[in-house]
């Protein structure tokens, strides 16, 4: 089984034009201070509302985020960063049922025994590389994954806008994957059935595979054991995931 698994110093100026220069310019330096897990969207206000939130993460070693820290796994990236960006009485609270080693046919077994709620805001779905890695027959996957879609929807209120699937990362371009063009074919052949019957069904899929096939030039995307994606790639797979769950929570 393959362990698969982001000051201001109050001067006296006597002129207030300098003042207010001064305090822009000290302003966007204190921004570009703050931690490089949480993200900040410019172009879109912050949620003027107060509730609780509640994000379902679903998935394998990727979404339970081996060898990173804790803090460090995309789905605790997301909700640091979607706190950031809505009020400072809104709550996030997070879910995550994944495991290192974990299939389509593993993932739907745990979502049964733990008798999830229907109530999440926001549910996400990594899944897939295990099948890829352990050569399970492929038309596991065509049953299942539609299965973990439906699983998904009806966690998320039976809204299927508030589901957010996310692509394979591509472990060729890890030391351990070294370059291996098999493994790469193996992975688009799952991303691109994930991605099609996600486009069929009007569910959205984020692809970040893109990313993490920099990761044999840019060893910084690869966590220390030389397979997983690292903090920083983590970071970027937020980038283009949380303007898009800032939309769904905002209806």
């Amino acid at each position: 089984m393959l362990f698969l698994t982001h000051k201001f110093q109050k001067n006296k100026l006597k002129k207030g034009s300098y003042f207010l220069g001064i305090l822009f310019l000290l302003m966007s330096f204190g921004c570009e201070n703050n931690s490089d897990q949480i993200l900040i969207i410019d172009d879109i206000p912050v949620i003027d509302q107060k509730k609780e939130f509640k994000i379902l993460s679903l998935g394998d070693s990727y979404t339970i985020g081996e060898s990173v820290c804790a803090t460090c796994r995309f789905p605790e990236q997301l909700k640091d960063s979607l706190l950031i960006n809505f009020k400072k009485d809104t709550t996030f609270s997070l879910q995550v049922i994944a495991r290192t080693g974990w299939t389509t046919t593993n993932l739907i077994n745990a979502i049964e025994q733990e008798n999830i709620a229907d109530d999440f805001d926001l549910v996400t779905l990594l899944i897939g590389v295990n099948n890829q890695f352990q050569q399970r027959d492929f038309s596991i996957y065509e049953k299942e994954f539609p299965a973990l879609i439906a699983t998904s929807i009806k966690a998320a209120n039976d809204k299927r806008k508030n589901v957010i699937v996310v692509s394979i990362p591509d472990y060729a371009f890890t030391p351990f994957g070294n370059g291996n063009t098999s493994i790469s074919a193996g992975i688009d052949k799952y991303n691109d059935f994930a991605k099609s019957y996600c486009d069929q069904n009007g569910i959205t899929f984020v692809n970040i595979t893109d990313i993490t096939r920099e990761g044999l030039s840019n060893t910084g995307l690869v966590a220390s054991d030389g397979l997983h994606p690292s903090k920083v790639a983590y970071t970027k797979f937020v980038e283009r995931i949380l303007p898009l769950a800032i939309e769904k929570l905002k209806d």
